[in-house]
């Protein structure tokens, strides 16, 4: 076993000892049957937004936007490339490129490997740095720098050509599963509009019981904010003081919330906005997690996280036809090692 103690409410070892998917094992063949049987009208909606929104660095320095070059055949770049240059009968044009991308820039997935904590696993007064189910950071989600407790080390070997690489926890291991099932809207733009809002236990229930929605083990739970929606308005132009005091975001603090998704069973929550949650969270004193509801659900519950999907067409579709459920289909890329992924959810009704 890799930890002899567990967080407090966590789930680790339930799928057993080595799992990499947290709660998306309740995502089965019963789910994906649910998901199925929402089909009716035989209409899909595309929830991804164009994946050079939001635009700019702005909003995270880190991430930018994605760049698209050519690939290059003996130096010169493959796009209208003429393949007489190969054979002079040749009549053929080719077009290739490549693409230098931000997993986590635009619509996305996080993986189990996104983020971790300090916690005491071993059982010894001493807390290591580990991510849900035990897997440690250095020894199986590598980087090219070890961070100490206050210092710095040079890399921890990682895989041939790669800088960092997730040998456990990647977010292929959700690519593999599929993430087909049934979807569940919760439109809190509908009741809330464009007000920036904390959402606790109370107003989520509230929405969902004024709207008869429901969830289940295994589901999709997907929010729908409007964030976006004003992303697109913008128009790769974003203001982030603007987006950060617009639209509904959940209270990561509201340990009633945490519990609710506990005891709810979903297998992954889908916003449509930055982080899910409000970031920074509430202020607390002592020891603490800035970004409690990743901790809550990636670190302990194995729940994966979608981030800025676009949500507005769906949600018109279905409140038009008073309905919540639908088949999603949303699988990450295939990337051995990656922490993260761009994803294109298609809705089927």
């Amino acid at each position: 076993m890799r930890w002899k103690n567990r967080p407090p409410g966590a789930n680790w070892g339930d799928f057993g000892p080595d799992d990499q998917l947290g709660r998306v094992n309740l995502i089965g063949r019963e789910q994906i049957l649910k998901g199925a049987a929402e089909v009716r009208d035989g209409r899909s909606f595309c929830l991804s937004l164009p994946l050079n929104l939001p635009g700019g660095n702005l909003l995270n320095a880190r991430r930018h936007p994605p760049r698209l070059e050519p690939t290059y055949r003996e130096g010169k770049p493959v796009v209208n490339f003429p393949m007489a240059r190969i054979d002079r009968d040749s009549i053929d044009i080719v077009s290739d490129d490549q693409v230098l991308i931000c997993l986590q820039y635009s619509t996305q997935w996080d993986s189990l490997a996104h983020v971790g904590a300090r916690f005491d696993a071993d059982g010894d007064g001493v807390e290591e740095t580990v991510y849900y189910n035990g897997f440690r950071a250095d020894e199986h989600i590598k980087g090219p720098v070890h961070y100490g407790q206050g210092d710095e080390e040079s890399g921890c070997g990682c895989d041939g050509p790669n800088l960092s690489f997730a040998e456990a926890l990647g977010i292929e291991n959700m690519a593999v599963h599929g993430m087909q099932g049934r979807g569940v809207l919760v439109d809190l733009a509908r009741h809330f509009g464009d007000e920036r809002k904390l959402i606790g236990f109370d107003e989520l229930q509230e929405v969902m019981q004024v709207d008869g929605v429901t969830v289940e083990r295994g589901d999709f739970l997907v929010l729908r904010t409007g964030f976006a929606e004003a992303v697109v308005r913008m128009d790769g132009k974003p203001d982030p003081d603007v987006l950060h005091h617009t639209c509904s975001v959940l209270n990561g603090r509201d340990a009633r919330l945490l519990e609710w998704i506990s005891d709810s069973g979903i297998a992954a929550i889908c916003a449509d906005n930055y982080a899910v949650e409000a970031y920074p969270a509430a202020e607390m004193h002592g020891k603490k997690s800035i970004l409690p509801l990743h901790h809550h659900c990636l670190f302990k519950l194995g729940i994966p996280l979608g981030e800025l999907w676009y949500l507005h067409d769906l949600a018109e579709w279905l409140h038009q036809h008073g309905r919540h459920r639908f088949m999603l289909t949303a699988p990450p890329l295939r990337l051995p090692g990656a922490v993260g992924s761009p994803v294109t959810p298609i809705a089927t009704v």
